[in-house]
Parts: structure tokens; C-alpha cells; sequence
């Protein structure tokens, strides 16, 4: 329970104003910091969540595909422009923000990922990969402003981030490819 306690105490601290401000005011930090670590908020809350109602978890996730198609359509959700657009401007969309991110993709991952198969596994960091490679090229070749919010310098600096952190996500794909292939042999 001492990880639940520490989500709790991140989610605080990600929700206080002046660091919400900060993580906000630019676009790469909005959706490459703040965004994941309010996913890893979820993510250290879910042990409590998971011994709280773990008939839930058994009846509804037991599988775990369940919980990683929810975690995929709200993560996919963020990613569009008009969404962070909307959380800058609405504060009931920030605030769904936050819920959403935290216990809606955070927890369900945690529950989740175990659970799949390796294919499973495959195809999350595979999504992973394409959603960050063509939101890349999208922030970096679209010339005009996407996000009514930020600069078009800062679209192509997250776009490049992006494609950055799809390499390395690649990277870790051809990583867990060979190791299974040496497992193997």
C-alpha cells in the first residue's frame, strides 16, 4: 500500500496549480511529462484499487484485454490536439483529465499488462510505436497551428520528441523479439 500512497501524493502534487502551470506551459511538457506521470500516478494507486474490489478486476479483466482497450481509447483521446486544447481551456475537461489519466488508463495498465498473452503484449507496444511515429509526422510536417494553445514550433518540437520516443520504442520491441528468439534456442 506504501506505492498507492506515493501515486496519491504524485497525483496531488501534478494536480497543485503552479505545477500545473508549469507542466502545461509548454507543449512538449503538457503531453510527454505531465500526461505519463499522471498515468503513473494510476499506475501506483492501482494495487489498491486491485485489493479493494478484486472481484472486479477477476470478473471484468480477467483477461486483461478488456482493461488494455480501455487503456488504448482514452490515451488515443489525448493525443489529439483539440483534446489538450480543451483541458487548457475548460477546467471540467482538466479535471477529466487528471480522472481519466490516472484511473482510466493508469490502473487498468497496471491490472492489465500482466495478464496478456506476449502477442498481446506485441500489439500494445507495436499501438505504442505507430500512435507516436504518425503523431510525429503529423506535429512535424503539419505547417500550420494544430493546438490553438501552443506555438507551431512547439507542434514540431513535440513531434520530433515523438519520434524519438517511437525509436525507442521500437528499439525495445527488437529487444524483446531477440531475447524470446534466445529463449528459444
Amino acid at each position: 500500500m506504501k506505492q498507492a500512497k506515493y501515486g496519491l501524493v504524485l497525483f496531488i502534487l501534478l494536480a497543485l496549480a503552479p505545477v500545473r502551470s508549469l507542466l502545461e506551459s509548454m507543449m512538449i511538457f503538457h503531453m510527454h511529462t505531465q500526461m505519463p506521470l499522471i498515468v503513473f500516478s494510476g499506475f501506483l494507486i492501482a494495487p489498491f484499487f486491485q485489493q479493494t474490489f478484486p472481484n472486479f478486476f477477476r470478473k471484468y479483466n480477467y483477461t486483461g484485454l478488456p482493461g488494455i482497450l480501455l487503456v488504448i481509447l482514452i490515451w488515443t483521446y489525448w493525443q489529439m490536439p483539440r483534446a489538450m486544447d480543451d483541458a487548457l481551456v475548460y477546467p471540467h475537461i482538466e479535471l477529466f483529465k487528471f480522472i481519466s489519466l490516472s484511473l482510466l488508463v493508469g490502473v487498468p495498465l497496471r491490472d492489465s499488462f500482466p495478464k496478456l498473452k506476449k502477442i498481446y503484449q506485441f500489439l500494445f507496444f507495436l499501438y505504442l510505436f505507430c500512435s507516436l511515429l504518425g503523431l510525429g509526422f503529423i506535429y512535424i510536417w503539419i505547417d500550420e497551428q494544430i493546438c490553438n494553445n501552443y506555438l507551431v514550433i512547439e507542434q514540431q518540437t513535440l513531434g520530433w520528441s515523438s519520434l524519438a520516443l517511437s525509436f525507442c520504442v521500437l528499439l525495445y520491441i527488437a529487444m524483446q523479439m531477440f531475447e524470446s528468439k534466445e529463449t528459444k534456442t
